[in-house]
């Protein structure tokens, strides 16, 4: 008995050894580099040891340069050796003049464990979290515990969605909220779907539950008002304007730009196609208008054209912002970080940008006052006309003789700009711009290819008769190639002078002579040259009508709309790196390449813009679809699944629901198929998003971001739905679609256009109410209530708006002319002078789609009531406010302010 209980005894202690000596001896938990190591180093290390800096030889930010040798002659970091690792040793010194970080606080004894755990381990290095994307992820089960009823638990899971935020909320302890009521979120998903209020049609059936929930969103999103709402989101993206910006600001006609991403999402194009358009319309095989009108998403780039700037210096800018959006938009990449030196934080080099930078530095616009290359638009007449030109050639010529011709007809390049003449004798460019030369002037063009044209068009004019212009091969004594007379022209034309056939690369000298002229009086003004092979068909009847029509149809006045178009292979530009981003240092030739941390890049793409939109929307790229779906995402809840909608570097936030995240991303590529409005739909059918947004003081203090999203939305709207649903709820909003930017009331002196006479003419008749996204945008003066209400300026991509709540943004709502017509409309038409109470209770459930409770009730009969006895005892400032009334009523003036009050309450300026 004795043996067996010592016996037992001894069992039970070498047990306990033995779990003893496990939890001392067992390995400890593998350390990630990605989410554990990198922030420590980049919130300590990296600003002495990173891309700008590598004080002593030594960097953190790519693993060949951290384990590399230092100054020292040693490697800072010796895998599976923490005590033999210099970095160790600093971290852990207690000398502050040896300690790293240097002169800053030293690391916490929890940080310095895991980077000697992690060195121990063998210093595995790692990809941040946004640079791979998994293959599949699996959509949590949720079991019906921690407090949840199964009638609340099943009225909260609507779809996969709501199944990744509740075990959050669950391992957070929190339960969601009830859904919102029904008036609630139809006036929720109606703003988020189309930007406005839903129709009273949609909405009776809705409340009357003639239609399911998902029948209203499916009715939504066919709606052309859905195109417009999302095309304002884009037009941020893309820094869409209806000026060019810099100084001078003049206008340009870019709005079938903006017409074709309405239309876009209106058709639901896949966004892998909306991309490939917009990047590389033009290099797509035999692209349509509308194809080549999508690549001027990098056309609404600024343009300079204030007299002595330099044209080339604009141009690279442009190249520059060109990179820098491309990747803002569709990557989430701070890319520009990478123009001046390596990224500080991100696995980016310094030749990475110029190798990105290459893929745009071929396209044909060089900042000319035109914005050359502009795609044509020509009326029914002009069309015949281009028609016919086009047969000739497919009946006589050679394809590539069709293409050329089209291609000239089409956007009228390639040309020589007059601004690439050099070496001036008697003469300059004017306004840094155009070729003037004097009597005896001359200049180089150099490095020209003429096709072996016998022609040579000429854009000109000349204020003078009898200018004899020569251009000869090579030098002022080489072959005369051409010479021709220019007299006084009226304005601007296209001529088409003869020219000596060469066959190969040459410098032109072209030089003029005027002796009737006095000194530095110019001649003529050159703006460009051009060089097309000879229309075929030598000795057939009819060429001469067809070369007659065909300069007559150059010369025709239409419609334009700069776009992309890429340099033939003879006028292709050589890059170059650009010494700490300074274009006038370059140094190393650089060609079209990806950067190595993102996705490989597949050899059947060309090296061109066309390839690199191939490589974006690649489903290898583990960017695009995370970027796309967390904006959307931001779209509808007022922030993203990563907050930081501009970064999702290694410096971003961390995604609240990072798996949540990477479904929507593959479910969006692969079941989705690319699909918009098919994403939009799965995040408004969901539980999530139909929750109500009442919030108490315990779960504000537990959430207060509602980053766990254990409520429903609640945002300001945007400048654009403001306006919008004032004219929607006053049944003012015109419906018209497309055209030209309009010019709604504003106040007066906000123009002051000094290098032209044009002014903000208010439009008339409904153009006065059209959609916020057709008004008019200078860059250098927006519309004064839409800056109010935090939109841009679009000078650059706007990723994201500041949302801000100021005295300002009350002060228009009470006073712009927009909102006060609004009121007056909506009180005329809504309100009830007899019966006060039900007037009231109409304008307010018009304008906010709620039930009016009794204070608000009593409120806002108090100041119908204080209105009325003043403009009752006032006259004339009734007949002020109600100036468009000819017998104005006190009644209907103290009702259009109860409707001006409601439009500034937060049930109406806020999505609920």
């Amino acid at each position: 008995m004795k043996r067996s209980i010592g016996s037992g005894i001894l069992a039970i202690l070498a047990l306990s050894a033995m779990v003893l000596a496990y939890f001392v001896l067992k390995p400890k938990e593998k350390v990630d580099f990605s989410s554990q190591i990198k922030p420590i180093l980049n919130d300590n290390c990296i600003s002495c040891h990173g891309g700008v800096k590598k004080n002593g030889g030594f960097s953190l930010l790519f693993e060949k340069e951290a384990l590399a040798d230092t100054k020292s002659g040693e490697p800072a970091i010796i895998p599976g050796d923490a005590s033999g690792s210099e970095l160790i040793r600093r971290i852990k010194e207690r000398d502050p003049e040896l300690r790293m970080p240097y002169e800053k606080s030293p690391l916490s004894k929890e940080e310095i464990d895991l980077l000697t755990r992690w060195v121990n381990q063998g210093a595995a290095w790692g990809k941040h979290w946004a640079y791979t994307l998994p293959s599949k992820v699996e959509v949590p089960m949720v079991s019906e515990e921690a407090g949840f009823s199964s009638s609340s638990y099943s009225t909260f899971l609507k779809n996969d969605i709501d199944h990744f935020i509740l075990k959050k909320l669950i391992d957070a302890d929190l339960n969601p909220n009830l859904a919102a009521e029904k008036e609630i979120i139809a006036r929720r998903v109606a703003l988020d779907i189309t930007g406005l209020p839903p129709d009273k049609n949609l909405f009776d059936l809705w409340m009357q539950d003639a239609i399911s929930y998902e029948a209203m969103i499916d009715s939504l999103l066919t709606k052309e008002t859905y195109g417009e709402k999302w095309a304002s989101w884009w037009l941020d993206l893309a820094r869409y304007a209806d000026t060019k910006g810099y100084e001078k600001d003049q206008g340009r006609t870019l709005w079938e730009y903006r017409d074709w991403v309405i239309r876009a999402f209106n058709k639901d194009m896949p966004y892998d196609q909306f991309t490939l358009e917009q990047l590389a319309g033009d290099m797509l095989q035999n692209p349509r208008k509308d194809q080549l009108i999508a690549t001027a998403f990098h056309r609404n780039t600024m343009n300079n054209d204030e007299g002595g700037t330099d044209d080339e210096e604009f141009r690279v800018a442009t190249v520059i912002d060109r990179v820098n959006t491309t990747f803002s938009v569709w990557q989430s990449t701070t890319m520009e970080c990478v123009q001046c030196h390596s990224h500080p934080y991100d696995p980016f080099k310094h030749k990475d940008y110029y190798n990105l930078f290459a893929f745009f530095n071929n396209s044909r616009d060089e900042d000319t006052p035109g914005e050359e290359p502009n795609l044509r638009f020509y009326d029914p007449e002009q069309q015949m006309v281009v028609d016919r030109i086009n047969e000739w050639n497919r009946k006589y010529g050679s394809a590539q003789t069709v293409k050329k011709y089209q291609n000239f007809l089409t956007y009228m390049e390639p040309k020589y700009q007059a601004h690439l003449c050099e070496d001036f004798t008697n003469g300059e460019l004017a306004d840094t711009k155009w070729l003037a030369l004097w009597d005896n002037g001359s200049t180089y063009l150099k490095n020209v290819w003429t096709q072996g044209a016998t022609s040579m068009y000429i854009y000109y004019w000349s204020h003078v008769n009898g200018t004899k212009i020569t251009v000869r091969n090579g030098n002022a004594k080489g072959e005369i190639l051409t010479q021709f007379r220019v007299n006084k022209t009226k304005g601007r034309q296209i001529a088409k002078v003869p020219f000596k056939k060469v066959d190969e690369k040459i410098d032109l000298y072209i030089e003029a002579q005027n002796d009737r002229l006095g000194p530095q009086a110019t001649t003529s003004f050159f703006v460009w040259f051009a060089f097309l092979e000879d229309l075929p068909g030598q000795n057939q009847k009819g060429k001469e009508e067809v070369e007659a029509d065909f300069l007559r149809i150059l010369n025709a006045k239409t419609p334009e709309l700069p776009i992309m178009v890429e340099n033939p292979e003879y006028m292709k530009r050589t890059s170059q790196l650009f010494e700490r981003g300074n274009w006038l240092l370059k140094a190393d030739t650089v060609n079209p390449k990806t950067p190595e941390a993102l996705n490989p890049w597949n050899d059947q793409w060309p090296e061109n813009r066309y390839g690199l939109a191939k490589w974006i929307i690649d489903e290898q790229n583990p960017l695009t679809a995370r970027t796309l779906v967390n904006r959307i995402w931001h779209q509808l809840f007022g922030q993203g699944i990563v907050t930081s909608l501009e970064d999702m570097g290694t410096q971003s936030d961390t995604p609240s629901h990072p798996e949540l995240l990477d479904w929507l991303a593959l479910k969006f590529m692969h079941e989705h198929n690319w699909s918009i409005k098919a994403l939009v739909k799965d995040i408004v059918v969901s539980g999530t998003y139909r929750q109500n947004s009442e919030i108490d003081p315990t779960l504000y203090q537990v959430d207060p971001e509602n980053k766990l999203y254990a409520r429903g939305p609640r945002i300001r709207l945007s400048a654009e739905q403001i306006r919008d649903q004032a004219l929607f709820v006053s049944d003012l909003l015109s419906k018209k679609m497309y055209g030209p930017g309009v010019m709604p009331p504003q106040p007066e002196g906000i123009w002051q256009t000094i290098y032209n006479n044009r002014k903000w003419e208010e439009s008339k008749g409904e153009d006065r109410y059209r959609r916020a996204v057709y008004t008019y945008l200078k860059r250098t003066s927006p519309y004064p209530s839409f800056l109010t209400f935090d939109a841009g300026s679009r000078e650059v991509c706007t990723i994201r708006r500041t949302v801000t709540n100021t005295p300002l943004q009350a002060l228009v709502t009470l006073n712009d002319p927009v909102y006060l017509e609004a009121a007056y409309q909506l009180a005329k038409h809504s309100g009830n002078t007899e019966d006060i109470d039900k007037g009231i209770t109409d304008i307010y459930e018009k304008a906010t789609y709620s039930k009016i409770s009794p204070t608000t009730l009593k409120t806002l009969k108090g100041l119908y009531t204080k209105s009325l006895e003043e403009f009752s005892n006032n006259p004339e400032a009734l007949s002020l406010f109600l100036s468009q009334e000819r017998d104005p009523n006190p009644a209907l003036g103290a009702l259009t302010i109860v409707a001006n009050a409601v439009m500034n309450l937060d049930e109406f300026l806020t999505k609920t």
